[in-house]
């Protein structure tokens, strides 16, 4: 459930757990990007199985745990984990977590993922910062009635990913002396990996990532006033782009290549909002 009351009744439960305000800025953890959850201290460690209404992820590299705690000295939230729509769950789960942060006073969404990549400048273990995304996949969590008292019924996207939080991505990666890309991120429903074809009618499209998430918590995010900025870290290169079969154990392995690049950009960007 999406709806007012189960989405606070999930807030609720997580301030009980807490001694402490709740953080402004919250984080969405992609596939084998644990290190930045790592760098999380003084964390009070809550299961999505403990969370009303959370369903737990089932897919390898995703924990499913949220961390409340600190990141450079900041007050954060960290989700451990995502659920995705191939996992065989409604559209409207996807949305869930996204609108309990609302609930919980959330103001900045920071999301990450580990995609494939569709710019050959841009290899594995590269990271790619999010300027736009295409929802391919068709999955919105806000299809349905509509509660006023979350977000208009219909709302703008023109500025999803906000411009100057991404500046300050870009910022926080030259103070770190690392490499960022740039470009749009697509989304594709999954659980397969994309055909040749398809990937270049991405890039014909304009796409510089794909991924089977992330698209779904922009737009509830968005719906509910929250500001959205998000990095791709880039565990491969899309198919048909360089030779090979693709597969979940190089997502993992070069996850966790660029969450650890990641993760000092993000302990710095904190530190700029």
């Amino acid at each position: 459930m999406m709806d007012y009351d189960s989405v606070h009744e999930a807030a609720d439960f997580v301030k009980s757990r807490l001694s402490r305000d709740v953080p402004k800025i919250a984080m969405v953890l992609g596939s084998g990007l644990d290190g930045v959850a790592d760098a999380v201290e003084d964390a009070v460690i809550i299961p999505y199985e403990d969370i009303p209404h959370f369903p737990k992820p089932t897919v390898a590299g995703h924990s499913g745990k949220m961390l409340i705690g600190m990141l450079s000295g900041v007050p954060v939230i960290c989700m451990r984990g995502r659920v995705h729509a191939y996992e065989g769950h409604p559209d409207a789960m996807t949305g869930l977590a996204t609108r309990t942060l609302w609930a919980l006073g959330v103001e900045t969404l920071v999301l990450t993922n580990a995609a494939g990549s569709l710019l050959k400048e841009a290899g594995p273990g590269a990271m790619m910062v999010i300027t736009d995304h295409i929802n391919f996949a068709g999955v919105n969590p806000l299809v349905g009635l509509n509660d006023d008292r979350i977000g208009p019924r219909f709302f703008d996207m023109s500025q999803a990913w906000d411009p100057a939080l991404t500046q300050k991505l870009f910022e926080s990666a030259a103070a770190c002396g690392e490499m960022i890309h740039s470009g749009v991120y697509v989304m594709a429903k999954g659980p397969n990996f994309e055909t040749p074809a398809e990937i270049e009618m991405f890039r014909r499209m304009g796409a510089g990532a794909v991924g089977m998430s992330t698209v779904p918590e922009c737009l509830t995010a968005r719906h509910c006033g929250m500001r959205v900025c998000g990095v791709s870290c880039i565990t491969n290169y899309a198919a048909g782009m360089v030779p090979g079969e693709l597969n979940h154990e190089e997502t993992m392995e070069f996850g966790d290549v660029a969450g650890k690049k990641l993760t000092p950009i993000l302990k710095h960007f904190v530190t700029t909002i």
